[in-house]
């Protein structure tokens, strides 16, 4: 299911013309399925990488990063362009930033030791040439909103629900309402950010968190649902009216085509 993707063209009035998503100017060094690729390898390098901080010793820690850096930069040099290979490292070292950052604030951790050495790790032995490849690539990423968009979709919807999840999974209402406060500002930070499709990335975290809530169950009563109605109201109050409802008005749709996708029976044998 994938609520948001670069051909939707979704607006808040049914009489409105449809606004063009802005071309990615990196699609051609790197695929949609590259792009998604790497955001989930930065998702996954942040989460060992942050295991290790909590569960090893600095000798250990520094040795699992050690592997965890060799196996990212085997796949960001595993192609025959240059420029390819750096933007590869370009996204997973800007995915790996963003969920530090992320998780620094909402937690308000003061560093998280494995995740620096292992942004490091990856730089270490650039030689010129490709460290002048790799900030190329790097500031290419936000150069444009449209550059990368499938690693900007997969990236943050992996960060919003992993802070929504760690909303609603603990039972201290305080810690509760700080990610609360932390989530809702992201999410209005990257609107303001992001003028053209910040919205449409932040309709796609709150379907997939609509969707997580039916499938699984969550958010069902108690805490959980309490934060997680004030998510919602938190995002309500703090965007402009019609910006609101076109963000809602996406957000719904979505769930409503995964609803029905999942009434719909497979296809049968054709006799």
């Amino acid at each position: 299911m994938a609520p948001f993707s670069r051909t939707s063209r979704m607006h808040p009035d049914p009489s409105a013309s449809p606004s063009p998503i802005p071309p990615d100017a990196l699609a051609a060094l790197a695929r949609p399925e590259v792009q998604k690729l790497a955001a989930r390898m930065a998702q996954d390098g942040f989460s060992q990488a942050f295991r290790l901080t909590l569960d090893k010793d600095n000798e250990g820690r520094v040795r699992g990063i050690e592997v965890l850096a060799s196996a990212l930069r085997n796949w960001g040099s595993a192609d025959q362009s240059a420029d390819t290979c750096s933007l590869r490292l370009a996204l997973v070292v800007a995915g790996l930033d963003q969920w530090g950052v992320a998780y620094s604030q909402a937690f308000g951790l003061a560093a998280i030791p494995g995740l620096s050495e292992l942004v490091g790790a990856l730089r270490t032995g650039l030689d010129p040439q490709q460290e002048a490849r790799f900030h190329q690539q790097f500031a290419a990423i936000d150069a444009a909103e449209g550059n990368a968009i499938d690693f900007k979709i997969e990236l943050r919807r992996g960060i919003h629900l992993a802070l929504w999840h760690a909303m609603i999974a603990g039972d201290e209402r305080e810690q509760a309402k700080a990610i609360l406060a932390h989530l809702a500002g992201m999410m209005l930070a990257l609107i303001r950010a992001m003028p053209e499709l910040g919205w449409r990335l932040v309709a796609d975290a709150l379907a997939h968190i609509q969707i997580r809530c039916l499938a699984e169950g969550l958010a069902a009563d108690g805490l959980a649902r309490e934060m997680n109605e004030a998510l919602f109201a938190a995002l309500s109050a703090g965007l402009p009216a019609p910006q609101r409802d076109r963000i809602m008005a996406h957000s719904a749709q979505a769930v409503l085509a995964w609803q029905q996708a999942r009434r719909t029976p497979p296809a049968g044998p054709v006799h």
